[in-house]
């Protein structure tokens, strides 16, 4: 029987069976996405006492268009439950609501490379590493099963670096047969670019800048998005059929309508509307 944190269900929030945390843990400043500022560990105003948000409809109207592209890959009901045993911020002490701050982004790290590893493990290419994906999920998810010291004290940027090396051979192998090997983007500004009906199948966009770009029609089949920023990337009619490690946070702050075609592993976000 499969643990639910590898299962891609239980990585995405479940605000049913949290504690608000990413309302509490996460500072913002005031800007495009955000009406106000808010510092790390204080509850956001709109933050009501049953751990809703009083104003969840009316987010984007309100100026919170951040909050509306925000996922955390499950680890909030995985600090609430888990590693505090279902014990509430508002109801413990300081110290408690302090720690669950400070863990929650940790946790929210280490489960996002859980849904990279999860989906590396379906890349029918992958499968030359497919044993050493396994290994280090089942590491990556007992790292998400420790203590608050614990949790506290790892070294989550060393642990990303190996388990990177790991994702850039994944990419390797499933990028090897779409021809896509000679268009590597990685880590490029293409901020406003015009990529209209642009061929990038295969392509390695990793950590690429793609702010606000025109990608209407584009071909993204098969391509790595893993880290690209594609916030108000406009996505229309493209083809994302088969792109991998694209999480549901970069799909959230695209634009996209009807015609978009996504992989299997993101859903189409409501606010997205049909074009004609």
């Amino acid at each position: 029987m499969r643990d639910h944190t590898t299962d891609p269900a239980g990585l995405r929030g479940d605000c049913e069976r949290c504690f608000g945390l990413c309302c509490v843990a996460l500072p913002f400043a005031a800007s495009a996405d955000f009406a106000i500022d808010k510092q790390a560990g204080k509850p956001c105003p709109n933050l009501r006492g049953d751990h809703r948000c009083g104003i969840h409809a009316e987010l984007r109207t309100r100026g919170f268009t951040g909050c509306t592209v925000y996922d955390c890959f499950g680890a909030g009901q995985k600090v609430s439950q888990l590693t505090f045993g279902g014990q509430d911020w508002r109801t413990g002490s300081r110290e408690r609501a302090r720690r669950m701050a400070e863990v929650f982004p940790v946790v929210r790290q280490l489960h996002e490379l859980l849904w990279y590893l999860t989906e590396a493990l379906t890349l029918p290419a992958a499968r030359p590493v497919h044993a050493d994906l396994r290994r280090t999920l089942r590491q990556t998810e007992a790292l998400t099963r420790q203590t608050p010291e614990e949790l506290l004290a790892l070294d989550v940027g060393a642990h990303r670096q190996e388990v990177n090396v790991l994702l850039l051979r994944t990419s390797e192998l499933a990028r090897a047969g779409t021809g896509g090997r000679k268009k590597n983007r990685r880590g490029a500004d293409l901020m406003g670019a015009r990529l209209k009906g642009a061929d990038l199948a295969g392509a390695d966009l990793r950590g690429a800048y793609l702010i606000a770009a025109d990608l209407t029609g584009a071909d993204l089949r098969g391509a790595d998005l893993i880290g690209a920023d594609l916030r108000d990337t406009d996505l229309t009619d493209a083809d994302l059929t088969g792109a991998f490690f694209l999480t549901q946070p970069q799909v959230n702050a695209a634009r996209g309508g009807q015609g978009t075609r996504l992989p299997g592993s993101v859903t189409r976000p409501a606010h997205w509307t049909a074009r004609a």
